[in-house]
Order: structure tokens, then sequence, then C-alpha cells
């Protein structure tokens, strides 16, 4: 049993003698990369800790400057985010030996293989740069473009963020908006309105104007420069339209828009103006003798 004993401890530290020049070195190499691991993550933990700092200072400190407009703001502070996020990226590669003239000739290549590949988002960013430069519609306003309406969330460099009037979340790539026309509801500080409301023809015209002028005159949210105007527009087969003209502030528009409608429509007939429907008068004329019929119904 001893002499077994002493075969298996002898063959033991043989086995250990050949296998150590190996293994102390990978050992070392083991508690290195242990450590470049653990300093990577500390630094990605930190770098986004900083990077979201980072954002935050830079929108408080552009907000601080009269008159700096709120999507330039918001695109600002992101960019500041990835630049932080992209040096952690670059000391974090780093930790691992890899050097920083490769990372930058890597990126170079790789950013000329994704330009070719994605000529359309390169459009976009391209279209994003014009819209924040040019600035068509900012955030908080309330735009058209094509068939597309919404409320602006924000402008980002690839897309913009829409919100509709029903609340739907609407992302929108900037190059189509773009190339196409955009109507913005909200830029000019004040807007127009037509209230377009028939009066039958055997009713006072004059006293129809007078009541309705006098509505739309005593609104405070109308405004007095350019002032309101209330005129016949049209004769229409049934009735005679008044047009009631008037401005207001953005704010106000359609709020004022859906008052005046039912409000007109109360104060005519509180004096007596009646609103009539399209009617039409059918007269049958043949061989026989039974009467004239005439006929009236609603549109």
């Amino acid at each position: 049993y001893a002499f077994v004993m002493e075969g298996i401890t002898e063959r033991t530290t043989t086995l250990w003698d050949a296998v150590e020049p190996v293994l102390a070195p990978l050992t070392q190499l083991a508690v290195a990369f242990a450590f470049s691991v653990l300093g990577a993550i500390i630094l990605m933990v930190a770098g986004y800790i900083v990077a979201g700092v980072a954002e935050r200072w830079a929108y408080a400190a552009m907000g601080r400057v009269s008159g700096f407009d709120e999507t330039l703001k918001r695109f600002f502070s992101k960019a500041v985010r990835y630049a932080v996020l992209v040096f952690v990226g670059v000391t974090v590669l780093a930790q691992f030996g890899v050097q920083t003239a490769s990372i930058i000739a890597a990126l170079g290549a790789a950013g000329l293989a994704i330009g070719l590949a994605l000529q359309g988002t390169l459009q976009n960013i391209a279209a994003g740069i014009m819209i924040l430069v040019l600035r068509p519609f900012r955030v908080g306003e309330f735009i058209t473009a094509g068939s597309i309406s919404g409320g602006v969330q924000e402008v980002g460099l690839f897309a913009t963020e829409l919100k509709t009037f029903d609340g739907i979340y609407v992302l929108v790539p900037n190059s189509q908006l773009w190339n196409t026309a955009v109507t913005n509801f909200s830029r000019n500080p004040t807007r127009s309105n037509d209230i377009v409301t028939g009066v039958g023809y055997g009713d006072d015209l004059d006293l129809a104007l007078k009541v309705v002028r006098e509505l739309v005159m005593e609104d405070p949210r109308v405004l007095a420069d350019p002032p309101p105007n209330v005129f016949v527009s049209d004769l229409a087969d049934s009735s005679v339209m008044i047009t009631a003209r008037y401005w207001t502030t953005s704010g106000d528009w359609f709020a004022t828009k859906l008052y005046f409608r039912k409000a007109i429509k109360s104060a005519l007939e509180e004096n007596g103006i009646s609103i009539p429907f399209p009617q039409r008068e059918v007269r049958v004329i043949g061989g026989g003798a039974g009467p004239v019929g005439t006929t009236d119904g609603a549109a």
C-alpha cells in the first residue's frame, strides 16, 4: 500500500510540475481580465449615470438662456448624452487593450459601410438637421403634413414624434416631413375664423345681422384689432347666408368656433329669426286636371 501511494504521489507531483508553467500565466491572465471586466462594468455604470446628469445639466443650462428654442434644447441635450456614452465606450474598450486609433479607423470604415447601406436613414438625418436649422415647427405646435396631423412632442435627428387629437402616438421620419408641405396652426399668434349661418328670406335681415354682430363683439376672446365683421356672404337657394368673421388668439380659435356655432343659433331663435332647412318646390305640369303639388323636405 505504501508503495502504491508513493507512486501516486510521484505521478501527481510530476503532473503538477508539467501543468504549472501553463496554469501560472493563465491564472495571471484570468485575474487581470477579471479586474478589466470589473473596471469596465464600473465605467459603464458610472458613464451611464454621468451621461444622464450631463443631459439634464445641459438642458437646464440652455433653459436659462432667454429665448432658447425648446426643440434645440432637447436636441443638444441628447447630443451631449450620446457624446458622453461614446467616450465611455471608447474608454471601456481601452481597458481591454484596444488601441484608440484602431477604434477610430474601425468606426470610420463601419460608418462608410453603414452610410452606403442606409441611405434612407442618412436622408432622415439631413432632413432632421434642416428642420432644426430652419425650424418650420417646434415642440408644442400643432401641424399637418400630408395626411398626418398632430402636436409636436419631440424633434429628433431621425424622426419626429407627434401626438394626434385623440392621443395616438405617431413617429414620422424627418425626410417625409421635409419633402412635403407643412401647415403650422400654432406658429402665428392670431387666427381668423368664419362662422356661416343661414336665415330665411322672409326674416328681418338687419335684425339678424345686428344679433350676430353684438354676440361676436361681446365675447372677450374676440380681438378688437382687426375688428370683427358680420356681412351677407351669399344668397342661397333656401336661405340668406350670414358670415361672422373675427380674429382670436390661436389658443382660443377652436373653442370660439364651437361656442359661436351654438350661440348664434340660439340668439337668432330667441329673436324670432328662423334658420331654414333646404327645401325644393316641385310643380307637375301635365295633361291632367289634377292640382299642382309641392313637396318640402330636409336635405
